[in-house]
């Protein structure tokens, strides 16, 4: 599964451009949910074509355009279009579940 780490300055022009499903994923060094995260999300069989990470410390303004107040928050974008957060478990099976919710719902424009 692909990686990307993002910032302020790119996250916008990469979500547009990027083809099929993304999860983006604020996180932040010292929280211990992030580190798990980080640690097992790319070793899960998950139905997306990336994963997006992108830290909250550091990139106030995306965290703020994306109302985060807990970390880690997920964010679900499918070629360009938004798809909202994706509140679950960090199991894969939760994930799947979530990742389903997320898609059914109508898209929106990016935050």
């Amino acid at each position: 599964m692909d990686q990307l780490q993002l910032t302020d300055f790119d996250l916008d022009q990469q979500l547009l451009a990027l083809p099929g499903v993304s999860l983006l994923i604020f996180t932040s060094v010292g929280c211990s949910s992030c580190r798990w995260a980080r640690q097992h999300l790319p070793e899960q069989s998950l139905p997306v074509d990336r994963l997006c990470w992108i830290d909250a410390e550091e990139n106030g303004g995306a965290v703020q355009r994306y109302g985060v107040f807990h970390l880690p928050s997920l964010f679900v974008i499918r070629d360009g279009e938004f798809y909202g957060a994706l509140r679950s478990k960090m199991s894969a099976e939760a994930l799947m579940i979530g990742l389903d919710q997320a898609m059914g719902r109508a898209p929106e424009e990016l935050p």
